[in-house]
């Protein structure tokens, strides 16, 4: 089966539609001008719009280094009507990620990227999920998988996707493998569910994986002609039980998700 992204996207943005609106301001930070993060950007401004949340995006220059970076993001963020932030990664090369996203307070944190939020998350105190673990959690509902009796393997151990799955699913199946870039992927055949974020087109093909496994695929890979294409090769995508194309797949869920967690921190979900 083919997950349909957009589907459950837009089921999470109608349910979000039927809640009181946060009358508060989303802050979208970039850094630079790398035309696939606008990219990015401009499809939360659409979920944005159709939600009537007031979106802003604010353009930062490389130039002030990590020091006025994390000064001018305190400074942006720290402003009362500001709900929500989502500071668009990678930085330009020679930036501190961590350094510069620790400006944005926890309440504000709606990707749940800064030491104060994952120390909570770690604690079991966050009131939101990282993006990508809501984004999981929902295909998994979705699909009515059953993770306790599963073998699930993670590729790829980044901060935005791996790491904090990983984190998540610990105790939650039978037995979870931890791959990263470049690992041997011979276990991927144990596995009953295959999460994956590398960004390398093709990395996963239906012949490595057994018959009726299912596939997360978080990865983006952009080629020079600009098509764009997952970590998972879906030319047999008959033989699983479940699999998210790319595009298409995780990449909604994610953007709703995202708007699900600025509703939660804001005080409108219950």
């Amino acid at each position: 089966m083919k997950i349909d992204g957009h589907s459950i996207s837009k089921e999470i943005i109608e349910h979000l539609k039927k809640l009181p609106k946060p009358e508060k301001i989303f802050a979208a930070i970039l850094v630079g001008d790398d035309p696939r993060s606008a990219s990015f950007l401009k499809q939360k401004e659409r979920v944005a719009k159709e939600l009537g949340v007031d979106f802003r995006l604010y353009n930062l220059r490389a130039e002030l280094g990590n020091d006025g970076l994390r000064q001018e993001v305190r400074r942006l963020v720290g402003k009362n009507p500001v709900g929500g932030t989502v500071f668009q990664l990678p930085l330009p090369q020679g930036l501190n990620p961590h350094y510069v996203l620790n400006a944005i307070p926890r309440k504000k944190d709606v990707d749940v990227l800064t030491e104060r939020a994952l120390g909570a998350l770690y604690n079991g105190r966050n009131p939101v999920f990282p993006p990508a673990v809501a984004t999981v959690k929902t295909i998994l509902e979705k699909v009515n998988f059953d993770l306790e009796k599963a073998e699930v393997a993670v590729v790829g151990l980044g901060n935005l996707v791996g790491k904090p799955v990983s984190v998540w699913l610990t105790r939650k199946c039978k037995n979870l493998f931890l791959l990263r870039r470049g690992s041997d992927l011979e276990l991927l055949k144990r596995a009953d569910l295959i999460i994956t974020g590398v960004g390398q087109a093709g990395l996963i093909k239906s012949d490595m994986l057994k018959s009726g496994a299912g596939v997360i695929d978080f990865g983006y890979y952009y080629s020079p002609d600009g098509e764009v294409s997952g970590d998972f090769s879906a030319e047999d995508g008959g033989k699983l039980s479940f699999y998210t194309p790319t595009p298409g797949g995780t990449g909604p869920i994610l953007v709703a998700e995202l708007f699900r967690n600025f509703y939660i921190l804001n005080s409108q979900e219950r």
